[in-house]
């Protein structure tokens, strides 16, 4: 029989231990010939990215390729992807320490680049000329106080001897340069072509980039370059070469990223598929891909749809597209070689895995789980998440996922409704999916509901849901917010009364936003959050220095909606009790706008606690720091509702409680 307890008190088998001890994070998977690859984040290890390579033949052997403490992490665009590359029985990966490329080779690993104050991201490996071809960025001229950003490029790295780097004279070749970023270098199979991606301030590659081709010479140099697809207005995502030779894109002509090819002797682009449904995703990070030939006219794909992530084979010659059943709802990073393909993948219900598929039978094998937990332990714990359309602004509609309080052992108290969490996601050019999330199990384990917003702007449903959020960040997704928690408080889901909000960097924007603006929340959680839109235009990172053209307007020139919409300058508005938790090597929002922030609602006598992490970033990669920053909030809600949590949490300074 459940026990009545009031919402926040229900003891929950779901621990921060649990949650940081036993979980990775996963990605970059990839196949070279017999071998699997990944990598695994290790919170365990200070967030160490581990290569891990899977040895099928002559048995299952796992082995670790990059020893400690090295950490297989590019510092390209700040947020990197793409560290890493098996070819031909070799590994090439980026060291986050001194961001040099190391070679690993009969488990033998050496730096083949030794140049400090450049990096390297988005590898592909060309034997024929014995080089590895990588986005390059330079900083050995920057200085942001003197406006030198740093420079991009594409380079060809030599491996001498196919493998070897024994000293030789031959230098790193600059292929491509003159824009302010490149990506996705791809070469054709017979080694003839270069096709890339590039973009210029002030974009941001889903606003608009192009997609280049050009020839190679017999001394390695690109000539007779032409411009294939994309424009300022046109975005373009994951170029690939097909067996045979032709290209294939991912573009957004009709409002929806679809796959399209590049016909060079008509040359035209031919769509290959029409749905309402995204097969791209925003080049936040390297390497990212939704699609690869698991034969000469076969494409293993997957795209999403209201927020959902679909699988399927599309045959390139009849353009049908057949769907795959999986038990997944979240699929990305496809990489597919001969008849099989290697992805990641989660559902609500499963723990985030290395998915191998293997298309004769359409045979799936879980490689690696994100958790070695059994989730059984956790029936009657854990909550399914429930997706709901709302009504907003201007009689549009937007999307998120609701996560309803649920502990076998207990049960409200008679005729009272859950408190809520109302989750902003960063990006804001981004999403949130329904995959398995244990730290949202955490607080509706406990009794408190989880609210998802995938506020407009967000990916996944169509270019001009993704666009409402140009000019308006700081309204739109402040707005989604605050009526997706009216919707189902008017629906008598939800307390009305007790809404707490949190979400990290632009999430964090948009929390601090609604704190200061509305009067809905009666908490919030501001994880390395953006508290002066005007400080960000001036002191971030090269590949977002020029983001808020888009998403605010041209700065200077309107300096006076920065203003408008900057929380620091509105401080005094703010009521409600507001936790700040951040890194203090963080450069994309750098300490010192939470550090404004924390004082200015610490001098108005408003309830207030600040967290510093040394050692981290933008994000949280320590294990201890994930576990003191989730419990720091739990603690700090239960102090501002009076809920006594049921776990021993270490307690937070709050001032002005």
């Amino acid at each position: 029989m459940k026990k009545t307890a009031p919402f926040g008190t229900w003891k929950s088998p779901i621990t921060s231990d649990l949650i940081v001890a036993k979980t990775v994070g996963l990605g970059g998977p990839g196949v070279d010939g017999d071998d699997f690859y990944w990598v695994e984040s290790r919170p365990s290890e200070a967030g160490r990215n581990v290569i891990v390579r899977l040895r099928t033949k002559p048995n299952q052997q796992i082995a670790e390729l990059n020893p400690a403490p090295t950490n297989a992490r590019t510092r390209v665009h700040e947020y990197g992807g793409g560290a890493v590359l098996a070819s031909s029985g070799q590994v090439f990966y980026t060291n986050f320490k001194d961001q040099q490329i190391y070679q690993v080779i009969g488990g033998r690993q050496q730096p083949i680049t030794q140049t400090p104050d450049l990096r390297y991201a988005d590898y592909v490996a060309d034997w024929q000329r014995g080089n590895l071809i990588a986005v390059r960025e330079d900083h050995r001229d920057a200085d942001l106080a003197a406006g030198r950003q740093c420079v991009n490029c594409i380079v060809a790295v030599p491996i001498d001897n196919y493998g070897h780097h024994n000293g030789s004279t031959r230098s790193e070749r600059v292929l491509v340069s003159g824009n302010d970023f490149y990506s996705s270098p791809r070469l054709s199979p017979d080694g003839t072509q270069l096709a890339w991606l590039t973009w210029n301030h002030p974009n941001m590659p889903w606003d608009g980039c192009e997609l280049w081709v050009a020839d190679i010479d017999e001394a390695g140099q690109l000539i007779n370059h032409r411009l294939v697809a994309g424009s300022q207005t046109e975005s373009i995502c994951q170029p690939e070469w097909s067996p045979d030779g032709m290209l294939y894109f991912v573009a957004e002509y009709t409002g929806w990223w679809n796959l399209y090819r590049w016909s060079s002797a008509t040359k035209q682009r031919e769509p290959l598929t029409q749905l309402e449904a995204e097969f791209g995703v925003p080049m936040w990070v390297f390497g990212q891909s939704t699609y690869g030939f698991v034969s000469l006219n076969q494409i293993l794909c997957t795209f999403s749809q209201r927020g959902e992530s679909q699988l399927a084979l599309l045959n390139t010659d009849t353009l049908t597209l057949r769907y795959i059943d999986t038990p997944y709802t979240s699929i990305s990073n496809i990489y597919a070689i001969e008849d099989q393909a290697v992805f990641s993948a989660a559902s609500p219900t499963t723990f985030g895995v290395i998915v191998r598929l293997e298309m004769d039978g359409l045979k799936f094998t879980e490689l690696k789980r994100s958790s070695d937990l059994d989730l059984k332990q956790f029936d009657g714990y854990l909550s399914v998440p429930q997706a709901i359309e709302f009504p907003t602004e201007n009689g549009l509609t937007a999307h998120a996922f609701y996560y309803p309080p649920v502990n076998k052992d207990f049960i409200g108290p008679n005729g009272e409704l859950p408190p809520v969490l109302v989750k902003s996601h960063g990006g804001p050019t981004s999403a949130s999916s329904s995959r398995l999330k244990l730290e949202y199990q955490y607080w509706t384990s406990r009794g408190i509901g989880v609210l998802d917003v995938n506020y407009g702007g967000s990916i996944g449903y169509g270019r001009d849901y993704r666009q409402r959020l140009n000019g308006n960040w700081g309204i739109v997704d402040m707005d989604d917010c605050v009526n997706a928690a009216k919707y189902l408080a008017e629906q008598d889901v939800i307390d009305g009364n007790r809404l707490m909000i949190s979400g990290g960097s632009a999430g964090g924007y948009t929390t601090l936003c609604a704190l200061t603006f509305r009067n809905v929340f009666k908490a919030g959680a501001s994880y390395y959050g953006v508290s002066d839109a005007e400080a960000l235009a001036k002191d971030t990172h090269k590949f977002e220095s020029r983001y808020l053209d888009s998403l605010i307007g041209p700065y200077p020139a309107r300096k006076d909606i920065y203003i408008e919409r900057s929380p620091i300058h509105f401080a005094d508005r703010i009521s409600a009790p507001v936790l700040f938790l951040q890194g203090l090597e963080d450069e994309v929002v750098p300490p010192s706008q939470s550090e404004a922030m924390f004082k200015a609602i610490r001098q108005n006598e408003i309830p207030t606690a600040y967290l510093t992490f040394e050692g981290e970033q933008h994000g949280f990669r320590k294990a201890e720091n994930i576990k003191r920053a989730l419990e720091a909030e739990f603690y700090f809600y239960s102090k501002v509702f009076g809920y006594d949590p049921a776990d021993k949490i270490e307690p937070v300074e709050i001032e002005n409680l």
